[in-house]
């Protein structure tokens, strides 16, 4: 994929990021604050006063997230991001993450 193809794929999946943390924070009357500079997506818990740190990197073509419980690289393989260690699918792995730092489950629907 070329460089503008990911930086476009990247923005539509941080944007869906976005929506979906939104949703579901709504749908589990979570107080989440979701924030954007340029390819960075910071989420707050405030709850828990806790971040998420989602971002493109275009250089690797994956997208980052770093967590209380480490830093992950996902890749895209076919229509998914796929985490490059374990492969484990990006909303799957985000819904799991914000879950242990709300202190409870969160249901993300990939956007």
């Amino acid at each position: 994929m070329t460089e503008t193809e990911f930086l476009d794929l990247a923005e539509t999946t941080l944007n869906g990021i976005e929506r979906a943390l939104e949703h579901a924070a709504d749908a589990a009357d979570l107080d989440v604050e979701c924030s954007r500079a340029g390819n960075v997506l910071e989420v707050e818990l405030v709850e828990t006063g806790s971040k998420i740190i989602i971002n493109s990197q275009a250089p690797m073509q994956e997208i980052w997230v770093a967590a209380r419980s480490g830093g992950f690289h996902y890749k895209r393989s076919g229509e998914r991001w796929v985490d490059t260690r374990s492969g484990d699918e990006l909303f799957t792995a985000l819904e799991r993450l914000v879950g242990e730092q709300a202190g409870r489950p969160i249901r993300l629907d990939a956007a």
